[in-house]
């Protein structure tokens, strides 16, 4: 991974916290929340842009996704948003198009942007894998440790005011935690030092349609930040 974009994770100078305090949670299992460092776009080389990036991904073959997948899926939405969404990783839909979040839950993941003012076209959306799992299974620990690269330079490009967190593993990662994504909602957390907030994934609430109304809270904070920014 660039060591540019991201600290040592296993570092406590990248925590939150006192060391000492660092040390007593690690030695009792628990996995404290880090900071990542994530890379100015003035420090990284000139040839660092969007089409340069798009065109590393489509030509991606680091992991066995490449072998199954229609085409990869880049990002869609204005690249200077403040906002930025990052979900998990694309479905079939998304595999067929070449875009996140379409189908049903990308039209629900629309409805609840316009729920707070917003459009696909004002924010920027991105997932952590960039290829379709078969089955659209989890992504495996091989597979996020290859494509996140991608994701911390989109972030670095983009440099968005705030990050929305989309479900139990895009949160879990941005944040280096092993927390569950009820512990971790409700809170405004930190991928390095941009502010975030973590919600449902719209294909969650497809299947569990009680808990939009949590949801719909969640984007009210978002709004609110946003607001503040």
């Amino acid at each position: 991974m660039d060591s540019r974009l991201r600290g040592n994770d296993n570092s406590s100078e990248n925590s939150f916290m006192h060391p000492t305090q660092f040390d007593y949670l690690s030695a009792m299992g628990i996995q404290p929340w880090q900071l990542k460092t994530v890379a100015k776009v003035e420090d990284c080389p000139s040839e660092f842009n969007f089409d340069n990036l798009r065109n590393n991904i489509a030509a991606c073959t680091a992991c066995a996704l490449h072998q199954s997948r229609t085409q990869t899926v880049f990002g869609v939405g204005n690249p200077e948003a403040k906002l930025m969404l990052i979900g998990e990783a694309p479905g079939f839909y998304e595999d067929q198009k070449g875009e996140p979040f379409v189908g049903r839950a990308g039209q629900l993941l629309n409805a609840m942007l316009q729920s707070i003012g917003l459009s696909r076209e004002e924010v920027f959306i991105a997932n952590i894998l960039k290829c379709r799992p078969p089955n659209n299974r989890d992504p495996s620990s091989e597979e996020v440790a290859k494509c996140t690269p991608f994701l911390e330079k989109q972030i670095a490009l983009v440099q968005p005011k705030l990050l929305l967190a989309l479900g139990r593993i895009a949160a879990q990662y941005l944040l280096n935690s092993t927390a569950s994504l009820g512990q971790l909602r409700g809170k405004l957390l930190s991928y390095a030092t941009t502010p975030l907030i973590v919600t449902y994934h719209p294909a969650y609430l497809l299947r569990t349609p009680r808990d939009k109304r949590k949801a719909f809270q969640d984007l009210h904070v978002v709004l609110k930040k946003l607001n503040e920014c």
